[in-house]
């Protein structure tokens, strides 16, 4: 905990370590009420940094230190330096080695870093600085060492002994006990060390790679969630298939284990051979997981095993360069997602949540560079920005070199740096020495913050034939920048004609077309771009497939919306204009009722809505996603100052008309598609997803009726289903409609069905803390009290706590502020008890200067009490003190 203000850490005061870890050899004695941890560290003199001795200076926290030695002899307390986070001594050779023990208390670990105890199961959360809480060490991305791991425990409590690399021994102890050895032989950095130890289950299978090599592979659980890994093992089988083909990267050790644990703070963890994953991202089957989950499981797997190369193999050399392994992962995932399944939803879903979330992030008090300048506490910079936005950055440069170019870059990138820990520089040095290309402009996007804006501006000579388009960029300032470089922008697009059919696209001084559909590089202030040979003014289709993030205007009219809805080529631009199309007649709707007005819905909207549901032709996964209205949230970040109320009564005002007007429509597909359902069994695949997608969007339509007929409709779906997809769909639209003795009876028999599966409980918490009806702060102050909902675990608090404050809106922003003094209590309560989950909880309040006076001038008092509260973490410190400056 902080006792005075904490460090601001700079990426430009980076120096080399002074000294190298060879080896590095653990012995983990585990006990019931404490743990022995006996360390060696074979050391030398970084020899790129002269021939002095300074002092070598060991990181650690909340360690009891019983003895230390150099080289053999043991120190007496005179001659080393010990404060709450550092041990210090003085080498006297180039070459030496330090042996420690100390002892740690996992079993009180709240704060899930370090070594700490999940239920009765031992294991580890290391990244980013969790290392130094279980021995003194370097804990430092760029020293990286091999790694030999002996676990000590009871036989009986904890059978089961893991760590990183390869099994090279095990046997029995006196008194009941048996030990295990593990060595890796690739050198890694603390960040990257796993332990586990429990009485586990173990779904076994096999790949054999590229190579003809065996890989044995192992996901352990509870035993009583055995039968919830097939998803996860298949998954994992894909990645390792996926990543062979499309970048050549094959695993390299003999076995690759997953372990799942109900308390962890994120979502997986990459240790080098043995991943540890928070349950909700392994635990899968039709009954207990939603086809999202499921989807989450896919790539979440996909993920954590791509790490492998892209942060294993090599790393970041610090942690501001954190994106160089986590946004070329997200890209990595992403595009595993959009081959496993359909590729324009994944982007549309991905972009939906990039720019609901982190566009407001780098509006906010804690907007930062994807490579950060600077930091109090790393862990606070495991951001959106980071991995989405990072991602975005990488996918850009697809983009810009194409697939073929980016896999030249990314061969030359591993081949280079296998074994290193290196820099966002040295990544994109990588795709530039690959492809003869300058890309010194292109990582501005490492350093400048902030959302680009993009206007385009048309004009077209009929006499000529010719179209310009005009593209002015800038950027908002953002937290210690205020003046922004242009950035390089590609721009995909194409034109269409009065018909819906692409035009071939010939840029003035070219003798030919070069198809229908290309990229332009926006990399001035002002840039424009001449296309000849037209007979008529064409409608551009702009931004295709997001291909950057950045906001994007041009004035189109709702007719031109419409138009493109129906005929662009590009997928995921369809969706675009009907969201272009929905937030035009939204705001319209906004405006009416601050006026004052009577409501009146565009019938465009319901035009366009009517053909997307008539289409049998369409991806019913597309369709679902087109007739999904903009958030709420996704409507605040628009704004310049957020209506709260009047932006949900216009939203559900326009759901309403929309359930009236297309009853029939919305009933008729729903009938079908649930028929269908009923017939074939649960299958997480695509087509049998996109079935479910559009079958429960038309049911949440149906249900505004409040006719006798959708509700039965609702409880058989409920009632009937094999699946939770469908059942927690019925669930939340009946939680969210006036039928109260329903709604009562549905949750009562859901909670008492599931009640010993958490993940499933977790979800039964999520739809009651995003019903928008009034008394949500009641409901969930209530559902804090349920014997199952502990502040202990993080999954719980995201699901109660944190859908409360950021999906329902109406109810989190009262007027009286009670929303706000509420989610300020509870960070005041877990910053003793994990600052992490603490700090992560603030962003709401972070984004107070969102609202009007009144609502700034509450939120700002909540993140004043917080801030007086005591011994703030630095977690949480830095968070409240950036957000009031």
């Amino acid at each position: 905990m902080r006792t005075e203000q904490p460090k601001v850490i700079y990426l430009k005061d980076y120096q080399a370590p002074d000294y190298l870890i060879d080896e590095t050899n653990l012995t983990f004695e585990l006990y019931e009420d404490h743990t022995l941890v006996h360390a060696q560290l074979v050391m030398r003199r970084n020899p790129e940094l002269g021939d002095g001795l300074p002092p070598l200076v060991l990181d650690g926290q909340q360690l009891e230190l019983l003895w230390v030695a150099l080289d053999d002899r043991v120190l007496d307390e005179g001659e080393y330096q010990l404060d709450d986070s550092h041990l210090t001594l003085q080498p006297t050779a180039r070459t030496f080695t330090v042996d420690s023990t100390v002892r740690i208390h996992p079993e009180s670990n709240t704060a899930l870093e370090g070594l700490y105890k999940s239920g009765t199961m031992f294991c580890t959360q290391c990244e980013a600085e969790g290392f130094r809480k279980i021995t003194y060490y370097l804990d430092r991305p760029d020293v990286m060492s091999s790694f030999t791991t002996t676990l000590s425990a009871e036989q009986h409590a904890y059978p089961v002994l893991l760590s990183n690399g390869n099994p090279v021994a095990s046997g029995a102890e006196e008194g009941g006990r048996h030990w295990a050895t593990w060595q890796d032989p690739f050198k890694k950095p603390a960040y990257l060390f796993a332990l586990v130890a429990g009485d586990l289950w173990c779904v076994e299978d096999s790949f054999t790679t590229l190579s003809e090599r065996e890989v044995a592979l192992r996901i352990y659980v509870e035993p009583e969630n055995i039968d919830k890994c097939q998803h996860a093992m298949d998954s994992l089988k894909k990645a390792m298939r996926w990543d062979e083909k499309v970048y050549g990267r094959e695993y390299d050790l003999d076995i690759f284990m997953i372990v799942a644990v109900n308390d962890f703070n994120m979502g997986a963890m990459e240790n080098k051979g043995l991943n540890i994953f928070n349950s909700s991202c392994v635990l899968a089957k039709a009954e207990t997981a939603t086809d999202a989950a499921h989807q989450r499981v896919e790539g979440v797997v996909a993920h954590e095993y791509f790490h492998n190369w892209s942060g294993n193999r090599v790393t970041c050399r610090d942690w501001f360069q954190l994106s160089l392994k986590e946004g070329f992962t997200v890209f990595r995932d992403s595009e595993f997602s959009a081959d496993m399944n359909s590729r324009t939803v994944k982007r549309v879903e991905d972009v939906a949540f990039l720019r609901t979330n982190q566009f407001a992030e780098d509006a906010g008090p804690m907007a930062h560079p994807v490579r950060p300048d600077s930091f109090i506490e790393i862990s606070n910079f495991y951001t959106l920005t980071v991995y989405e936005k990072g991602s975005e950055v990488v996918r850009m440069i697809h983009t810009l070199l194409g697939a073929e170019g980016f896999r030249k870059g990314s061969d030359l990138y591993f081949q280079r740096h296998d074994g290193q820990a290196v820099t966002c520089d040295d990544f994109v040095k990588a795709m530039e020495d690959a492809n003869g290309v300058d890309l010194s402009q292109f990582k501005r996007w490492y350093s400048q913050s902030g959302t680009p804006r993009l206007a385009v501006s048309e004009d077209f000579d009929a006499a000529s034939g010719r179209y310009t388009l005009t593209f002015r960029q800038s950027c908002p300032p953002t937290p210690g920048q205020k003046d922004k470089q242009p950035f390089v922008i590609p721009v995909e697009m194409g034109l269409l004609d009065h018909l819906g059919n692409p035009l071939p696209l010939r840029l003035e001084g070219e003798e030919h077309a070069h198809g229908s559909n290309r990229v332009l590089q926006i990399d001035q202030a002002e840039q424009s771009f001449s296309f000849v040979g037209l007979q008529a003014k064409p409608l551009p289709s702009l931004l295709r497939g997001f291909s950057a993030p950045v906001k994007l205007s041009f004035p189109y009219d709702r007719d031109q919306l419409m138009f493109l809805m129906q005929y662009d080529e590009d997928g995921f631009n369809r969706w675009e204009a009907g969201q272009q199309l929905s937030v035009q007649v939204l705001q319209e709707l906004v405006g009416q009722r601050q006026r004052g007005d009577a409501l009146l819905l565009d019938e465009r909207l319901l035009v366009a809505f009517r053909t997307l549901l008539q289409d049998n032709g369409l991806d019913q996964a597309m369709v679902a996603e087109m007739l999904s209205l903009p958030s709420e949230a996704y409507l605040t970040e628009l704004s310049e100052e957020a209506d709260v109320e009047a932006i949900h009564v216009a939203r559900e005002f326009a759901r309403r008309r929309i359930a009236e007007a297309l009853y029939e429509p919305l009933w008729q597909r729903y009938q079908a598609n649930r028929e269908a359902s009923r017939k074939t069994a649960y299958v997480a695949e695509a087509e049998h997803i996109a079935r479910r997608s559009l079958q429960n969007i038309a049911l949440s339509y149906l249900m505004l009726s409040e006719k006798p007929d959708v509700l039965a409709a609702c409880l058989e779906q409920y009632e009937a289903c094999d699946n939770m997809t469908e059942r927690l769909t019925a669930l939340a639209v009946l939680v969210n409609s006036p039928f109260e003795a329903e709604k009562a009876k549905g949750l009562a028999q859901f909670a008492d069905y599931f009640q010993d599966n958490p993940l499933v409980m977790d979800q039964w918490f999520s739809v009651q803390a995003g019903c928008t009806l009034p008394g949500g702060l009641e409901r969930v102050q209530a559902l804090m009290g349920h014997a199952a909902f502990t502040l202990k675990n993080p999954n719980k608090i995201r699901a109660l706590i944190g859908a409360f404050a950021n999906q329902n809106l109406i109810n989190f922003h009262r007027a009286d502020g009670s929303g706000y003094r509420f989610l300020a209590d509870q960070v005041i309560t877990l910053n003793a008890l994990n600052p992490q989950i603490a700090s992560r909880l603030l962003a709401p309040l972070t984004r107070w200067r969102k609202y009007a006076p009144a609502r700034q001038a509450q939120m700002r008092a909540e993140l004043e009490r917080i801030l007086a509260s005591g011994e703030l973490s630095s977690d949480v410190y830095e968070v409240v003190s950036k957000s009031l400056a």
